[in-house]
């Protein structure tokens, strides 16, 4: 691993993860952000809006990791795509379990402080069964347990096709050039990045909306505050596996599940507290979990080259 910052290469990979997201980022703001005006997209804009977003914007940290080797003429050592699971299987499991976990956590956390917005009979269930004429043979908590360990057990097999656009940049290539700053340095710069990296599209109003208090400052802030946690835990997952599989396993797994909280919500509490996982409180539960590990002592075991 080297042992000085390569400022050259991480520049340039930021410049492409950057410049790639934010322009389908306008394109997403041109096409179908200003023309919907808050209403109910499209067909034809529903889909421009899941090209943007899974293939545009979150594949460009993967296609600046390319662009960066190829440019530069790095080579392809160290891509971290060898599973590893020998030496880290036990890293898949969690990364795999965890972020179900903290999630149910920091929903816990933001019902405990806001009861006013828990509403046990969960209306939002409700109101898609009654639009979709369904009667549940069995109660609603049954179905939200039910959705709750599909979330866990398969959300992060199929949303791994989404994620690993992301994590073969940020966690497989920008986190191993920032490991010279040292572990806890490189953690938390790579998740304020992350977080920043997010700001085109929070300020159209993905994952808070618009309609709170500071917008779209304080949405930027809570998910880069976000990012820090879940971001230090993906990175931790990586680097004792040897491999970005687990990140790309638990990122999917935090996809699967960030809304659970909004099934037991009432009323219109701020998004940007909560109740999903984007939330300051609704995250909470990643947020501990990344402070614990940039606080206790851990040891990095040097991947071979893959």
């Amino acid at each position: 691993m080297n042992t000085s910052v390569d400022r050259k290469r991480i520049s340039i990979f930021l410049a492409f993860a950057f410049g790639i997201a934010w322009f389908f980022g306008g394109l997403l703001y041109l096409l179908v952000t200003r023309p919907s005006g808050g209403q109910a997209l499209t067909p034809v804009q529903q889909t421009l809006s899941l090209i943007f977003l899974t293939v545009g914007y979150m594949g460009a940290p993967a296609l600046a990791n390319v662009l960066t080797r190829i440019i530069t003429r790095e080579g392809w050592g160290n891509l971290w795509l060898a599973p590893r699971l020998k030496q880290g299987w036990v890293y898949w499991v969690i990364a795999w379990v965890a972020p179900g976990l903290l999630t149910l956590a920091g929903v816990a956390a933001f019902f405990l402080l806001f009861p006013r917005y828990y509403d046990p009979s969960m209306p939002f269930v409700q109101e898609q069964l009654q639009k979709s004429g369904v009667t549940l043979p069995f109660s609603t908590w049954a179905l939200f347990w039910l959705q709750t360990v599909q979330a866990i057990l398969i959300a992060p097999l199929i949303n791994s096709l989404f994620t690993f656009g992301e994590e073969f940049g940020w966690r497989a290539y920008l986190l191993q050039k920032l490991l010279p700053l040292g572990k806890r340095r490189a953690l938390l710069l790579l998740g304020v990045i992350w977080g920043i990296w997010h700001a085109p599209i929070i300020a159209q109003g993905h994952n808070y909306g618009t309609q709170y208090p500071g917008y779209p400052w304080l949405g930027i802030l809570a998910m880069t505050i976000f990012t820090i946690g879940a971001g230090t835990f993906l990175g931790w997952a990586t680097l004792k596996a040897g491999s970005v599989w687990p990140a790309v396993i638990g990122h999917a797994a935090i996809n699967g599940i960030a809304g659970l909280g909004i099934i037991l919500s009432t009323g219109e509490p701020n998004p940007v507290l909560g109740p999903t996982v984007a939330g300051v409180v609704g995250g909470a539960g990643f947020l501990v979990a990344g402070l614990i590990l940039l606080l206790v002592p851990w040891k990095v075991p040097l991947p071979e080259e893959s």
